[in-house]
Formats: C-alpha cells, sequence, structure tokens
C-alpha cells in the first residue's frame, strides 16, 4: 500500500503540485478574516456560572474595569503642594480619558462637614492655591483616617497614592481597549517629563487586557521570527542540504498558512494562547520533513537515484507520518475537553496545522525535492555510526538501563505530588512585564488586585436604608475587615456612619449607624443631591437602592486559597445571617475556578487521549504486545517532567494543565517511527531482538535524535514568551519532548529486548 501511494505522487507531479497549490491559496486566503481579541473574558464560556455573576454585578452597578494611576513621590510623602498639584492635574486629565465613565482620587474625594444645620460635600482639596501647611496636615488626616480610601486610593502612611478611572468599552472596535491605554499612557509621559520626582505606575483591568495583546504581539513579532532562524539554522547544521531546508520551510509556512486560513474562514477569534498556535505547527511540522529527508539522503548515500531513494523513503515513512500524524492530532483534540476556549481553539488550530503538514509533507516535499537538481555524494554516516554504537551499548547494558532508567523514573514521578494548583492571574505575565511591574509595586503599597465582589440584597426598593439591613452589611463587613488576608472592604455603611456623624456636629460619638430608615433615607438622599455629576454612588448602590455591592480586595492570594477564602466567606453568611446568601462575583473568582475546573476536565481528556492512541498504535502495529509495551514510553516522560517541574517549581497553572494532553501526540511519534522500523526488522527481515534495535537505531536514530532536538528547541523558545502560561507550557512541553527521546533510546530497546523474546510472528 505504501509503496503503491509512494509511486503514485511520484508519477504524477505536475497535477499533484497544481492540485495542491490551488487548495492552499483557497484556504489561506481566509487569512484575510481572522479576528483578535485581548478581553480577559475570552477565557470563559458563556454560560460559564462566574462569568454570568459577574456579568449579572456588573449590569447592576456601574463596570469594574478600570485603570488605576498609581503615583509614588520619590520623597515619601503624598500630602505636598507639589504631589498634590500633580494628582489634581492627571484627575482632570483622565476625564478626558475615552470611554470613561468615574474618576477617583484622593483629591476629588467627596468629604462630607456639618456647616450648622446643613451637609457641605465637596471635594477633599477644592483649591490647592489656598491651601497652607495647616490645612495640608488637615487633609493628610483626614485621608488616612477615612475607610473608602485607605489602602483603596492612599497607602496607611500616605507615601503612595492612586487615581482609578472606570471606563465601559462600547463594544464597537476591537481597538477601543488599545485606545483607552495610548491615551492614558501618553499623558503619563508627559507628566513624567516635568515631574522626574515621582514614579507613576499604570495597573487595572484595562491594562491587563491590554498586556495580553502586547505580550502576543511580542511572541509573533520577536519569538516567531528567532524560532524559524534558529530552526534553519539547525537543519542546516544537521541535515547539510540547502535545498532540503528550503523546502522544509516552504512547507512549515504553507502549513501554518493553511491552519490559520481555515481558522479565518470558520470565523474564529484568536487570543493570546491561540497566537502559539503557529509556533507550535512549526516544530511539529518540520519532523515529518526530517524523517523524509534523513531516510532520502540516506539511500542517496548507498548510491540509489533520486527517483528510487524518495520513492523508497516514502513507502519507509509514509505509513509511520500517518499515523504519528493521527496520534498527534487525537492528542491535541484533547484540548476540546478543556474548560477554557482559548486553549480548545489552540488545540484545534494545532490539529489543522498537523493535517496541513501530513500532506503537505507526504505530497509537496517528495516531489519538490525530486524536481531539484543536486547530487549527494556516497559516504557512511558518523551519526548513523555513532547511534549504532548507542545500540550496541544499550543492548550490552540493558539489565542496568532497565534498573537505573525504571528506578530514575518512579524517583521522579513520586516528586509529582510536590506541585500545587496556583494559578494568579496577575503573575500572568513575566517580571519584566510593565503590567506585571505595576501591579506587584501596587500589591505592596497600596492595594491588591485580587478580589471579590459581593452584591448583598434586601428585596424591596428603598430597602437598603432599613437598619436591619444595614447592620447586617455592617456585620459582614467588619467580619471581612477583621481578616488577615483582607486589604481592604469598600462598603456603603462607612458613609452612613460618616453622614450620621456629620448631621450631628461631626460628632465623633455618633459615628455609626442611623438609627431608623427614614433617618438613614434622608442622609443618602442629601448626600446624594450634594454630589457632582459622574461621582454618583452607582457603583455601590442599585438603581432602586433594593442592593448594594460590598468589594474586598485580598493580598496576594493563590488560586487554592482564593477558593478557600469564597468557601470560609459563604459558611460564615449560612452561619451567621438567615438572608439569602449574596451573589459572588469577580475577575479573581473566574480565573481561581476556571483553572481548577481545566485541570480535571483536561485529566479526563488526557485519559480518553491515551486509550485513542494506544488503540491506535495497536491496531497500526498489528500487535497487542508492541501497543501495550509502547505504553511505558508513552506515558511515562510527561509524569517525569512533571516529577522534576515539582522538585524545582512546584506551582501549577492553567498553562501547564494543557501539556499532558499536547504531549501526548506529539511524544508518541518518536515510539511510532522506532517501533515500525524494529518490527520491519523482525518481520520482514526476520532479525532477532537485538539486531532489530541496530536496525531500528541505524535507519531512524538519527532522524528521531534531529526531529526531537528541534522540538525542544522550538519549544524551549516558547519559555521566552512575556504570557508565562505560554512560557510555561512551552518549557514543560521541552523537557516531556527531551525526557521522551531519552527514554525512546534508553528503555523501549530494553524493554523489547526482555519481552519480544519470542521468534514466532507477533500476534
Amino acid at each position: 500500500m505504501s509503496e503503491t501511494l509512494a509511486k503514485l505522487i511520484l508519477q504524477h507531479k505536475g497535477a499533484l503540485l497544481t492540485l495542491i497549490f490551488l487548495a492552499v491559496l483557497a484556504l489561506s486566503y481566509g487569512m484575510r478574516h481572522i479576528t483578535f481579541t485581548t478581553d480577559y473574558q475570552a477565557f470563559f464560556d458563556d454560560a460559564n456560572p462566574q462569568l454570568l455573576a459577574y456579568e449579572s454585578i456588573e449590569d447592576t452597578y456601574t463596570q469594574s474595569d478600570s485603570i488605576l494611576i498609581v503615583i509614588a513621590p520619590k520623597s515619601g510623602d503624598v500630602f505636598t503642594p507639589s504631589t498634590l498639584a500633580l494628582v489634581t492635574a492627571l484627575t482632570d486629565i483622565s476625564w478626558q480619558a475615552p470611554y470613561s465613565l468615574r474618576v477617583g482620587s484622593i483629591t476629588n474625594f467627596q468629604h462630607a462637614v456639618a456647616s450648622g444645620d446643613e451637609l457641605v460635600v465637596d471635594d477633599l482639596i477644592p483649591d490647592l492655591s489656598k491651601l497652607v501647611e495647616a490645612d495640608l496636615i488637615r487633609i493628610k488626616k483626614i485621608a488616612l483616617h477615612e475607610p473608602d480610601l485607605v489602602n483603596k486610593l492612599v497607602s496607611p502612611s500616605g507615601h503612595v497614592t492612586g487615581i482609578n478611572i472606570t471606563i465601559r468599552l462600547p463594544g464597537v472596535h476591537l481597538s477601543e481597549g488599545a485606545e483607552v491605554v495610548a491615551y492614558v499612557r501618553n499623558k503619563v509621559e508627559e507628566i513624567k517629563l516635568s515631574h522626574p520626582d515621582v514614579d507613576i505606575y499604570l495597573s487595572g483591568l484595562a491594562m491587563l487586557n491590554n498586556a495580553f495583546a502586547e505580550a502576543a504581539k511580542n511572541d509573533l513579532t520577536t519569538l516567531m521570527p528567532m524560532m524559524y532562524f534558529i530552526i534553519l539554522v539547525l537543519l542546516m547544521l544537521l541535515l547539510r542540504t540547502i535545498a532540503g531546508v528550503v523546502v522544509t520551510l516552504v512547507i512549515i509556512i504553507l502549513s501554518v498558512m493553511v491552519a490559520l486560513g481555515i481558522t479565518g474562514w470558520i470565523g474564529w477569534t484568536l487570543n493570546p494562547p491561540a497566537v502559539s498556535a503557529p509556533t507550535i505547527i512549526l516544530t511539529i511540522a518540520v519532523a515529518n520533513c526530517v524523517h523524509i529527508l534523513v531516510s532520502y539522503y540516506a539511500n542517496m548515500q548507498e548510491g540509489m537515484a533520486k527517483q528510487d531513494a524518495m520513492q523508497e523513503s516514502l513507502t519507509v515513512n509514509l505509513y509511520p507520518i500517518f499515523i504519528t500524524g493521527l496520534t498527534t492530532i487525537i492528542g491535541f483534540l484533547t484540548l476540546n475537553f478543556s474548560e477554557v476556549p482559548p486553549y480548545r481553539m489552540m488545540g484545534n488550530i494545532v490539529a489543522l496545522g498537523v493535517v496541513a503538514a501530513m500532506v503537505l509533507s507526504l505530497s509537496v516535499l517528495p516531489v519538490v525535492m525530486v524536481m531539484l537538481p543536486g547530487k549527494v555524494k556516497q559516504r557512511s554516516s558518523v551519526s548513523v555510526s555513532l547511534l549504532r554504537s548507542v545500540a550496541d551499548w544499550v543492548i550490552k547494558r540493558k539489565l542496568f538501563l532497565l534498573v537505573f532508567v525504571g528506578i530514575s523514573a518512579v524517583i521522579l514521578i513520586s516528586m509529582l505530588p510536590r506541585n500545587q494548583l496556583e494559578d494568579k492571574f496577575g503573575e500572568s505575565f513575566s517580571d519584566d512585564v510593565l503590567f506585571r511591574i505595576a501591579s506587584d509595586f501596587m500589591g505592596r503599597n497600596l492595594t491588591g488586585i485580587y478580589s471579590i465582589e459581593y452584591s448583598v440584597e434586601q428585596g424591596s426598593s428603598g430597602g437598603i436604608s432599613e437598619p436591619d439591613f444595614l447592620q447586617r452589611v455592617e456585620r459582614f463587613s467588619d467580619w471581612l475587615t477583621s481578616l488577615p488576608q483582607v486589604i481592604h472592604v469598600s462598603t456603603v455603611t462607612d458613609m452612613f456612619k460618616r453622614l450620621n456623624k456629620n448631621m450631628h456636629g461631626d460628632d465623633e460619638a455618633w459615628y455609626r449607624l442611623p438609627e431608623s430608615r427614614e433617618l438613614a433615607a434622608q442622609y443618602l438622599l442629601l448626600y446624594e443631591l450634594s454630589l457632582p455629576f459622574g461621582l454618583d454612588l452607582n457603583h455601590q448602590i442599585n438603581m432602586d437602592k433594593s442592593a448594594t455591592r460590598v468589594v474586598v480586595t485580598f493580598k496576594d492570594l493563590s488560586t487554592e486559597e482564593m477558593l478557600k477564602m469564597e468557601q470560609r466567606i459563604a459558611d460564615w453568611w449560612v452561619q451567621n445571617e438567615t438572608s439569602a446568601a449574596p451573589l459572588a462575583a469577580s475577575a479573581t473568582l473566574m480565573f481561581s475556578h476556571i483553572s481548577q475546573r481545566n485541570i480535571r476536565s483536561l485529566l479526563i481528556g488526557a485519559v480518553l487521549g491515551l486509550l485513542l492512541i494506544s488503540f491506535t498504535l495497536i491496531f497500526a502495529l498489528k500487535s497487542w504486545r508492541y501497543g501495550f509495551i509502547s505504553l511505558i514510553p508513552n506515558m511515562v516522560p510527561a509524569a517525569m517532567a512533571f516529577g522534576i517541574w515539582g522538585i524545582f517549581v512546584g506551582k501549577v497553572g492553567m498553562g501547564l494543565s494543557v501539556v499532558v494532553g499536547m504531549t501526548l501526540g506529539v511524544i508518541v511519534d518518536d515510539t511510532v517511527h522506532f517501533l515500525t522500523k524494529y518490527i520491519r526488522a523482525r518481520r520482514e527481515n526476520g532479525l532477532s531482538p537485538e539486531d532489530a534495535v541496530r536496525y531500528a537505531f541505524s535507519t531512524v536514530g538519527v532522524a528521531l535524535a534531529v526531529t526531537s532536538f528541534v522540538l525542544v528547541v522550538g519549544f524551549y523558545l516558547l519559555s521566552f514568551s512575556e504570557y508565562n502560561r505560554n512560557a510555561d507550557m512551552g518549557m514543560m512541553t521541552a523537557i516531556t519532548i527531551a525526557l521522551a527521546l531519552l527514554i525512546d533510546f534508553l528503555l523501549l530497546p530494553v524493554l523489547l529486548l526482555f519481552f519480544d523474546r519470542n521468534e514466532s510472528k507477533v500476534i
């Protein structure tokens, strides 16, 4: 069958190239329809319960998407005339930001004081030019004792402050988020030029979205070209043929174009994780080409004519390339079990690329190579001789290798439980990314980026003024504030207590909740009528005043800690309150839940993928024995890699959750190629297990070493991505593939030598 197909491919060169060219042209034309999103909500399905809860809270109150401008004067004191003037200027400028809804800072904080029988509400700093030293001291005292400011917009010591810009994007154009960020960045850069004595950082969810876009752009503009260059250099050094390297490059580019073209035709919207798909396709496409080229040049070195050499190469490699392509596709399709849409998309795009690479490497590559001029000198291969020596060493040391590799594998796999689920979306980027620098600084000096928002319902219109409801909210807020993990609690009860004090001549003894609904409602109405445009209470109170939002900001919590905290808060409410538990939501909760569910779902996918691949191999190899033997080199490398990760890192996040399914199909390739050559030697040539091992090493060992080396380098380059999830995925995949090669060279032959002693036909 393989020989017949090989002949057909080489006999109809012109027609085949024309057909392939037209198909590639039609499919790749879809790239013009590709769109891209950086919205972090793309990580969640429309029916995701945490996303639905988050959208419900955003629909009830104002959106929480924002840019936080963090201002850190080098003097260590925010409350100086120059710094306060800067805060005032930036506050005014921020109102002009595109799509801004609200701007909050210490200078425009609505401070209420009693003036006789009247309530006077005004900016905390209404006119900076009239301030004297005594005023600065008074303002600082007020700000550092205001619960709604401390650990939210000013640090407890007053050395750092922030300006929060709440935005609402219309969602008409993909560039809206970038437009806001560009405006704020430009204004901040202008301010920095005239204020070298102040450090300014930008954080918030809008900056998080922008960081996704910039990381993806950086990967495409730096990592991709670097990967192409390095892989081409490696292929040139390893294959020592310009023609083969150039044709391989063409196959890679066409495979990526076809995959992205189909993506465009389908209408998928790319996102940061999916951006790594072309890089993965690149590395996988190389493998098929190398197997064909290594056999082709080896045949020519033995004196065969070009056409005959390529036909023999196709005959030997067509079946294993088809099987390895199928298993690789199965591996990447298991990512469809992921709870995260971007990883499902990445798996599907790579699967499309693998199909394209398989078809192109079995059609375009052999046809073009035969048509190109060139000769290969007949000479012995040093690399083949070296691998024959490796084969002899493995055969001689088989018992030692079985024990040594087996014990090493057991030790590393035993380290696997050291890994802990930890996926902080604030640490999604490398340490040198501006968003990460700003968020880390903000977390250490001002406030946190991890939060949970609660919508506490009273149920009736105007019901938030009920004393028992306010007391319920206060009990909840006070308990939250007492938790050591909590940095800040934003609650409407602080406002009611402040207003009650104001209406009693600013007497501190009256800093408590109003005792009647009528009084609370009057205070609220009076305060709302005094607020300027844009600084209303819609961020805390819903339209009919039947519910209020409580926002809890936490210190640096891991995924597991955040989920435990959510449960702890829910348990407290059940134990201490009789009303229905409040709705809880936030971007933090969304990422925490999706990380946990994603690992469980992908584990199911990996098990199913392993079963499908195992049955595929049993069917393809026509042997239960070889099928079961292949399970060990297919399963052990990933487990060992996670053991190594547990020793040196110990943190498993969303990026690593896809590695098992993704590498499952890739590492099977080496096993399939080695086994098919071994079985061919046993069945067709009648060789002993020892000689069959030598035959496998000499015929496919070079190709396995070259392809694995290229794959390791390719995925290792992903570890330089600014997006840490892609970086972790690349590093872990590189480790897994490297271990897979060692297992295929040092353990698989030993297993065959011990368990394939029967000289009769294997069934």
